[in-house]
């Protein structure tokens, strides 16, 4: 996924905004989450909310290994993601800041 100022890829998705993608569960503790496909509708630390058809599932992130479809599909272990998005996103951004300074 591409933007003006911005590239979703699979080394920094788990830095982006998830809210808006393509996602199945490709793995779950919990057989009937697995296989479950829809778009990611909301995000806390530790859950992800992902809209099923009509229905809005909520799916804990430690329990899940998700894939993404961002053009490409991309596989994240939701362990990897337990923080508060906009933490993690002011992370990315920091880190940007920082490798544009020592360029």
């Amino acid at each position: 996924m591409k933007g003006k100022n911005y590239e979703i890829t699979k080394q920094n998705l788990k830095n982006h905004e998830l809210i808006g993608l393509k996602v199945l569960v490709c793995e779950s503790s919990d057989p009937g989450r697995k296989n479950l496909k829809g778009k990611v509708m909301n995000e806390t630390k530790n859950t992800i909310v992902i809209l099923v058809g009509d229905e809005e599932k909520i799916l804990p992130k430690k329990e899940c290994v998700f894939e993404f479809d961002i053009c490409e599909k991309v596989k994240l272990d939701g362990k990897e993601i337990i923080r508060r998005p906009e933490d993690r996103i002011k992370e990315w951004l920091l880190w940007l800041k920082k490798k544009k300074k020592r360029q």
